[in-house]
């Protein structure tokens, strides 16, 4: 029987939703029309001289459909073009990196594509000399607008308890770039009501506002972040506050059930500040100082019948010093973690780094040494083979030993067979020391092994094979989403020390098949994966079979 259900209609019906969501008229924000380009692109190779500034930026803003193409010439499509709210001309400006009379660069051209391929509320963005005479360059810059208006459901049923969430999102405030999501979730842990609104450039700044509130039925969270990140490779600073603030039941599982509850109170602040020379040679450096406040507080809630271990409280108050290694190094590809969109693929060597010491001087009450370090790297082209690899340690030392420390390895290899075909295996390994009571590395679920139970087992180390034939095909359902497949196989386990439960069951296996889909006219980007997999091992209570369907964030 099927144990495992989640139903993520808003990312598979967010086109077909359109005609549901014809309540908001028309709004031209843009007291200037629409204007094609209708120009030869310029070769960037007779561009690559000194002395040449940028003239007129011409903003070509396309509709959702092209109803010249009579596949995009129905009625859902004329109506979805007639009723969207177009993004404002200032909005799509103020993210470029160039401004009329500044130096041509080719190299700001392909990074401010890069930037509006991050912005969910539009598609396929491109950026293109389109006339050169007597010094001057000017520039076209197209986009495709999406459809941002968001209702949706889900539905997940595990271990026969139901969760369900509704919400009505919308990505693209008054064509700002702004988002807002109302969203009210009930599931075996509680009932959630959550508002959350985010702008990455407020006033059309490079300053960026992310906060949310959530009301639960044993608690309560919030979060706001104020900040001016690192938005370009030759960023000179950044700056900002980050402050959270949570109460809630907390489970522990073990065998995919919750077997023990505490209560985690949680509060943290981050002020911070970051300055770099900017991109040098190829390269990019970058050094980030601050200071931490972060107090997680436990007990055992008062009408719980799942007692057990509790956390000890922490408390840590420290100053940090960051650094970033950066190497100027991207491409383009297609069909490599998405479907038929732009991927910008880093390819290049980056190393993070922080370290921070919390002393009881400062309010902590505790003294540790508290540290993260990350490393990425690549091997290959996306168009042959790739390799990508990851590493990473965090954690702390207090008393001369380390306490929640993980080290994290990851290795991905990619075959591209052909234009439609890739073959992709993934292994991952982490290996936990001292870690928190509430924080193990869990496997199942959409924590990996596919075939089983969420968390369906717990350890201090964790390690998870995957293997998948990928097939990326033409089909274009109502030229709404691109469809693609795949076959897979997990194997994966965890052992060491576990906090509750069982203990580790050894190696578990599981094989299955899947359909993805990949929207293309909503703002709603992730990869739909409707899976269907099979547990080859674990104790007798899991089903023969587990469909999953969920949205990711890739292939």
């Amino acid at each position: 029987m099927v144990s495992t259900v989640r139903h993520k209609m808003r990312d598979l019906f967010a086109g077909l939703l359109v005609t549901g969501c014809l309540i908001t008229p028309p709004v031209a924000w843009s007291s200037e029309p629409d204007t094609a380009c209708g120009l030869e692109v310029v070769e960037n190779a007779l561009l690559d001289t000194a002395g040449l500034v940028i003239g007129e930026i011409i903003l070509d803003r396309q509709p959702i459909f092209d109803t010249s193409n009579p596949e995009e010439n129905k009625r859902l499509h004329r109506l979805a073009n007639r009723y969207h709210v177009s993004t404002r001309p200032s909005t799509i400006r103020s993210q470029l990196l160039f401004e009329p009379g500044d130096a041509y660069s080719r190299q700001l051209i392909e990074e401010s594509e890069r930037i509006l391929r991050r912005r969910a509320y539009i598609f396929e963005p491109s950026i293109h000399p389109v006339r050169h005479a007597d010094g001057v360059v000017d520039v076209c810059v197209t986009i495709h607008e999406v459809w941002t208006l968001l209702p949706g459901f889900s539905l997940e049923r595990s271990g026969g308890e139901n969760e369900f969430s509704i919400d009505l999102e919308d990505r693209n405030i008054g064509g700002t770039g702004a988002a807002l999501e109302l969203r009210y979730e009930s599931d075996v842990e509680r009932d959630s009501y959550r508002i959350s609104f985010g702008d990455p450039q407020i006033g059309r700044s490079r300053v960026a506002l992310s906060t949310f509130y959530e009301n639960n039925s044993d608690g309560g969270s919030s979060f706001l972040a104020i900040e001016r990140p690192f938005f370009a490779l030759d960023t000179r600073w950044s700056g900002g506050v980050r402050v959270f603030d949570d109460d809630r039941v907390r489970p522990l599982y073990d065998l995919g059930n919750s077997v023990v509850e505490f209560r985690q109170e949680q509060r943290y602040l981050q002020v911070s500040g970051g300055w770099s020379r900017g991109l040098r040679d190829g390269w990019v450096r970058r050094w980030t100082t601050g200071a931490v406040f972060d107090e997680d507080k436990f007990a055992q809630p008062a009408d719980s019948l799942l007692t057990g271990p509790v956390p000890a409280d922490r408390k840590f108050v420290y100053p940090f010093l960051g650094f970033e290694l950066l190497q100027n190094r991207f491409v383009e590809t297609q069909n490599q973690d998405q479907i038929g969109r732009t991927e910008d693929l880093y390819l290049g060597t980056r190393l993070t780094a922080s370290l921070g010491w919390s002393a009881t001087g400062l309010g902590a009450s505790r003294e540790a040494l508290l540290f993260n370090t990350a490393w990425r790297n690549a091997v290959g082209l996306p168009e042959s083979t790739l390799w990508l690899f990851d590493a990473g340690l965090s954690g702390r030392r207090e008393r001369g030993k380390a306490r929640n420390t993980v080290l994290r390895t990851r290795a991905r290899f990619y075959r591209r067979q052909s234009e439609k075909r890739s073959f992709y295996v993934a292994l991952a390994v982490d290996a936990g020391e001292r870690l928190d009571l509430d924080n193990p590395l869990r496997l199942g679920g959409n924590s990996g092994l596919r075939g089983y139970p969420l968390a369906y087992q717990n350890g201090e180390h964790r390690a998870l094979f995957t293997i998948e034939q990928r097939y990326f095909t033409d089909w274009y359902p109502l030229r709404l989403f691109r469809v693609g497949g795949a076959i897979f196989a997990d194997v994966g386990r965890t052992w060491g020390r576990s906090p509750v439960g069982s203990g580790s069951l050894g190696w578990l296996k599981d094989v299955g098949f899947g359909l993805r889909l990949g929207p293309t006219r909503s703002s709603a980007s992730r990869v739909l994966h409707v899976d269907i997999a099979f547990p080859l091992d674990g104790e007798d209570s899991i089903d023969d079979v587990q469909l999953l369907i969920e949205g990711r964030r890739s292939f």
